[in-house]
């Protein structure tokens, strides 16, 4: 197992100085002069930024102090993310490269003929025998004073290579910067609300119009603080819910740390209560702590239980994460001694758990975990390992709803798969 953890971090480590060193290559040897400052500066930068990343990320599991982790992050995740759509446009740059160095050569070879067509004939000026400079007879034109000293040289224009390096590297680098910096906008802007109508079969006419606040991965940590949770309980307060469900990775840190990041959380307002189950983050985070912390800010954790709500049943179990510290899902506690003729709505952060779910007759499921993939093009990979990446999917009798997520993990950058809260509202076929 040691040999298998070593080997896989040397690949990493290898493929990150792989990355870095192509990056070096496109976007300061192939455009900058040997020798001047702009290439000393990018060479600095290309081994100082990888280094903050590296720290950023191990910051938080080897207890270093939170002002460190926080010195760290901002610079660390960021660049992460700045690495990502820099690779992904300089490699869609490789493809423009020849065809811009064809059309150059095109252009200065058409340029090339135009001008040799256009220059006149030798003009042959002849002076008259016995006339001229030092003759004494004048020609009848005015002396003109002779050049002294060697013509002053043409500045060397860039070579081909060199502009068409500078053009693709920098078009290159303001894409992905723009990018980036975008996504960051959108993550600290704070998440938008999303509606969705979900139609369960056994609501009663009574709970038709119920409305859900789900709410997932608000990861509160060394970048995401108080702000952005007073932002996202203003949000939801907003939009007036029945009943509030947090599904899990509310928090990256410990309760000494980031206590008073969650504190606007005890602001939350509905009729119903609020309520919270435990996501993988939370066993990295201490999550005992973090369960009796939500309870002192008055949401009720549901640890593998189930509460009665008017016209139907709510569940929550634990996140599978938990099973490594004797406290993963327990589905039958949480669901088997229920009336099944009644609606059930669970709350489980992970959306894999979802055949557990269909097994015990639930009509619901509402998760989080995948962000919507979050940074463009992980959504192709989220869908490899969760069984729906956001939105609304039925499996069987179940219905499963899968939130993006009102934070970011890493990176403070979100691109194709923006945040949401989302407010769930039931709708019973009697009505």
């Amino acid at each position: 197992m040691v040999v298998v953890i070593v080997l896989g971090a040397l690949a990493a480590v290898s493929l990150v100085a792989a990355a870095h060193w192509y990056l070096w290559r496109r976007l300061v040897r192939d455009t900058t002069s040997p020798g001047g400052l702009a290439r000393r500066l990018g060479t600095v930068a290309a081994v100082v930024l990888p280094l903050l990343s590296v720290g950023a990320v191990v910051s938080g599991r080897s207890g270093m102090p939170f002002w460190a982790q926080q010195v760290l992050a901002w610079p660390g995740y960021l660049w992460l993310a700045a690495l990502l759509y820099l690779l992904l446009a300089l490699l869609v740059g490789e493809i423009v490269r020849p065809l811009l160095r064809r059309l150059l050569e095109r252009r200065d070879g058409s340029a090339g003929a135009r001008a040799e067509a256009e220059v006149p004939a030798e003009v042959v000026v002849r002076t008259p025998v016995g006339t001229g400079p030092g003759t004494g007879i004048s020609d009848g034109s005015p002396d003109l004073p002779e050049p002294s000293g060697p013509a002053p040289e043409p500045t060397p224009a860039p070579s081909r290579r060199l502009f068409v390096s500078r053009v693709v590297g920098g078009a290159a680098a303001t894409a992905a910067l723009a990018t980036v910096g975008y996504g960051t906008y959108g993550v600290l802007r704070g998440p938008r609300v999303k509606r969705v109508t979900v139609p369960l079969a056994k609501l009663p006419r009574g709970a038709h119009g119920f409305r859900i606040a789900v709410v997932s991965d608000i990861h509160l940590g060394p970048i995401l603080g108080r702000a952005h949770t007073k932002r996202i309980v203003d949000t939801i307060n907003s939009t007036q819910p029945d009943l509030v469900a947090v599904v899990g990775d509310m928090v990256d840190g410990s309760v000494e740390d980031l206590g008073p990041a969650a504190e606007p959380l005890a602001g939350l307002k509905a009729r119903h209560g609020s309520f919270f189950v435990t996501g993988n983050h939370e066993y990295f985070s201490g999550a005992d702590a973090w369960v009796d912390h939500v309870r002192e800010l008055g949401l009720r954790p549901l640890e593998n239980e189930r509460v009665e709500i008017p016209g139907f049943d709510l569940a929550g179990v634990n996140d599978v994460a938990g099973e490594s510290e004797g406290a993963g899902p327990d589905f039958a506690k949480a669901l088997d001694d229920r009336d099944r003729a009644r609606a059930s709505v669970l709350l489980a952060h992970q959306p894999v758990v979802i055949d557990d779910a269909v097994r015990h007759g639930v009509d619901l499921q509402l998760s989080g975990h995948t962000h919507g993939g979050q940074l463009w093009p992980g959504n192709l990979l989220a869908g490899l390992a969760n069984p729906t990446v956001a939105g609304l999917e039925r499996y069987g009798d179940t219905q499963l709803y899968v939130s993006r997520g009102a934070g970011a993990w890493g990176p403070p950058v979100r691109v194709g798969a923006p945040s949401d809260i989302t407010l769930v509202e039931l709708a019973s076929r009697q009505a």
